[in-house]
C-alpha cells in the first residue's frame, strides 16, 4: 500500500537576486525515518528548512507536507520545528512557556511529560533569560515535541549542549523515531550524523549531491584511509608522487594517505623499497568522504 510522503520537494528553486540558494531541489521524506541534512556553507541548507517550514516560497517547484502544503501541515499540528534563528521569551518561566505551546498544540502531550523528555524538569521554574546556552536548547527541544506531530525539524539541535546532554538528546530523538515520526536535522557534528541517521542528505549549492546511507556515502567518496609508520622520515615530494593519491599528511614518521586505489597506492609504497610498519587500510569516515565528495563537486563546478 502506497504512502504519502512525508516531505516532498519536486524541482524546488529558491533565488535571492543572483545567488541560486536552491537549484532544482527534488526528494522525499518516509515515515520514521532520521534523516541527517549535510552542506557545506552556502549549500542552501537554511533556505530548504525555511522552505520546509513555510517560512520562505519557491519560485519554482512544490513543496508538500504529508501531502499539503508546509503552511497547512503546520497549522494542524503535524510539524514540530527547533530552529536556530528566533530567541525564546523572556520574563516568564520555562514551565509557562512550555505550558503556553501545549496549550497552542491540536495535540498536546502533558506539561510534565514534555518537561521530562527534554530533560529540564529542574529548570522549570527558573525564567528563560536565565538560561545557558546548552539549557536554551533543550527548552527549544522541548517547544519542537511538545505535541504529537508526525514530523519533526532540528536545525544544528545539539550546538550549546555538553556531551552528557547530547547523548541524552539523540536518545530521546531515537525514541522519537521509533515511535514512527520522521526526524529531520541539519548539523556541523558529523559524527552525530554518521551515528544517528537512517539516511544523510547532501546539498552543495542548492542541489542534492548524494543521498543514502551514511556507509552509502562514504562509498561514494571512493577513497580509502591508508597510514603507517616509517623508520626514517621521507621526504614529503616522494610521497606526493603515489598514484591515486587524494590527501597526503606527514606528522614525523607517521604517514596517513587518501587514496582513490589503495591497493595501487600501497604497491607503490613496497616499490620504492620502503617497508611501513603499522599499515592500516580503512574506509573513510562520514566527514572525511562528506569533504572528499564536496571537494569533487567544486572542482568539478570550476574546470
Amino acid at each position: 500500500m502506497e504512502t504519502t510522503p512525508v516531505v516532498a520537494f519536486d524541482q524546488v528553486t529558491k533565488s535571492y537576486g543572483e545567488v541560486r540558494a536552491v537549484d532544482g531541489l527534488s526528494l522525499t521524506l518516509r515515515p520514521g525515518e532520521t534523516v541527517a541534512l549535510l552542506g557545506p556553507n552556502g549549500a542552501g541548507k537554511s533556505t530548504t528548512l525555511d522552505l520546509l517550514l513555510g517560512l520562505k516560497q519557491p519560485d519554482s517547484g512544490t513543496v508538500r507536507v504529508l501531502g499539503r502544503s508546509p503552511r497547512d501541515a503546520i497549522v494542524g499540528g503535524h510539524v514540530g520545528a527547533m530552529l536556530q534563528s528566533g530567541g525564546l521569551m523572556d520574563e516568564v518561566t520555562v514551565r509557562e512557556l512550555v505550558s503556553l505551546v501545549c496549550a497552542l498544540h491540536p495535540r498536546p502531550f502533558p506539561v510534565g511529560e514534555v518537561l521530562s523528555r527534554a530533560g529540564i524538569t529542574e529548570l522549570a521554574d527558573r525564567k528563560v533569560n536565565k538560561l545557558s546556552g546548552g539549557q536554551e536548547q533543550r527548552v527549544r527541544f522541548a517547544l519542537a515535541t511538545a505535541g504529537d506531530s508526525a514530523l519533526i525539524v532540528l536545525d544544528e539541535p545539539t550546538t550549546g549542549m555538553d556531551v552528557t546532554a547530547r547523548q541524552a538528546f539523540w536518545a530521546t530523538m531515537r525514541e522519537q523515531a521509533d515511535q514512527g515520526r520522521t526526524v529531520l536535522f541539519a548539523t556541523h557534528y558529523l559524527e552525530e550524523a554518521d551515528a544517528i541517521a537512517d539516511r544523510v542528505l547532501v546539498l552543495h549549492r542548492g542541489r542534492l549531491l548524494a543521498d543514502g546511507t551514511a556507509a552509502e556515502i562514504k562509498a561514494k567518496a571512493g577513497a580509502r584511509r591508508i597510514s603507517f609508520d616509517m623508520e626514517t622520515v621521507i621526504e614529503e615530494a616522494v610521497l606526493r608522487a603515489l598514484p591515486f593519491l587524494t590527501a597526503l599528511d606527514v606528522s614525523g614518521q607517521t604517514v596517513r594517505i587518501q587514496s582513490s586505489d589503495a591497493d595501487a597506492t600501497v604497491n607503490a609504497v613496497y616499490a620504492l623499497g620502503l617497508y611501513p610498519r603499522n599499515l592500516e587500510v580503512a574506509g573513510l569516515g562520514l566527514e572525511q568522504a562528506f569533504v572528499t565528495l564536496t571537494a569533487a563537486a567544486e572542482e568539478a563546478r570550476t574546470s
